[in-house]
């Protein structure tokens, strides 16, 4: 006979194991179901070359919460890597986000308030309410900025023109006016010494994980194994699409070991024209900072989603949240289903939103 248990955790990414580090540490007894063959969702990393390889796309940690960073590094130590992309248009290379770098670059300027003047005067060209997100964001950052480093990488990720996406998508846009390349704001920022894999084994010490498991394939049997089930999987596929389905877009990585040991220069680089076919390259050991003989890259194409594929981000535009609507409606009626993490909330979560809110899930639930 099967053996009970006071959780059933559907899913194993960093919300489903912070829920089971949590109750495990409360005295409650945890099942884990995981249909991919590995932990860790799409922060999993693998060891290739010596190299920690971000198997699902470039996953840096960064949190301006106190104790959100706290609560990751009791499970692995992290080191000082600093986010700063660079932009490749046509093989000019722009400094990201936009500052006082790729401003000085772009029009030939040296001081914030030349290239506050520049921008200005791009930006008048829109008058009024913006009716799409290419005017909206030439109203926040100009023509010349737009086109080069915003328009082509956009209409790849979405799949549709600029002029043809709604304004909302793009309500502001990072400018700086200093030459500062740090992407991020937040005063936390790095990545785990070892790779995510190891700190979401940390997480999941002493729990029970079944992995190559697909809930779905016996959803009655597993949920009766539980007195409660945490479920971090589609929304819209627990419910059989009974509303229909959420929209979402894919990603598809090309990863290859090269024969060189430096091969950007930089962890990530942005593709922004519209021509080429993927929207960034990543080489992974600059992460660590890494001195292998060899290197491995991924390159990354944005997809359309459809059933067999990884749903990597919800399309949030008012159609899809107002489906998500009714769906969250039906979550709400459920007694022993608790729903919690990007999928199941359709909502994109950055890596330290997602142990907040499991954290936050714990201290009502536990």
């Amino acid at each position: 006979m099967d053996k009970h248990y006071d959780y059933l955790i559907v899913g194993c990414g960093l919300f489903g194991a912070v829920f089971a580090h949590e109750a495990k540490q409360a005295g409650k007894s945890v099942l884990l179901l995981e249909k991919r063959g590995h932990i860790g969702g799409n922060i999993y990393t693998e060891t290739v070359e010596g190299i920690d390889v971000h198997r699902y796309g470039a996953h840096i940690f960064h949190t301006s919460s106190k104790r959100v960073w706290a609560y990751v590094n009791r499970f692995s130590e992290f080191n000082n890597f600093v986010n700063s992309p660079i932009a490749n248009f046509h093989g000019e290379i722009y400094n990201m986000p936009f500052n006082m770098n790729t401003f000085s670059k772009m029009f030939g300027v040296a001081t914030p308030a030349e290239a506050r003047e520049v921008i200005e005067s791009q930006r008048a060209e829109i008058a009024g309410e913006p009716k799409n997100l290419e005017e909206q964001a030439i109203k926040l950052v100009g023509r010349e900025v737009y086109t080069k480093l915003v328009k082509g990488y956009t209409e790849k990720q979405w799949g549709r023109d600029c002029a043809s996406l709604p304004a909302f998508i793009i309500r502001r846009l990072p400018v700086r006016y200093t030459y500062d390349n740090n992407y991020f704001n937040d005063p936390y920022q790095g990545i785990p010494v070892g790779g995510y894999t190891a700190l979401v084994e940390k997480l999941l010490e002493g729990c029970e994980v079944r992995l190559h498991t697909d809930f779905f394939d016996d959803r009655a049997g597993f949920s009766a194994l539980a007195d409660k089930v945490l479920y971090t999987g589609m929304i819209d596929a627990y419910y059989d699409y009974v509303y229909g389905a959420l929209g979402y877009r894919s990603l598809r990585f090309e990863t290859e070991t090269l024969d060189c040991d430096n091969y950007q220069g930089v962890a990530v680089v942005n593709y922004t024209a519209r021509e080429v076919p993927y929207t960034r390259v990543i080489e992974h050991k600059h992460f660590a900072f890494g001195t292998q003989p060899k290197t491995v890259v991924t390159r990354e194409y944005p997809a359309d989603w459809a059933p067999g594929l990884e749903p990597y981000y919800p399309i949030n535009d008012a159609e899809n949240n107002a489906l998500y609507a009714k769906y969250a409606a039906l979550a709400e009626r459920e007694q022993n289903v608790l729903f919690g993490g990007r999928l199941a909330q359709y909502k994109y979560y950055d890596m330290d939103k997602c142990v907040e809110a499991a954290l936050a899930l714990c201290e009502k639930e536990l």
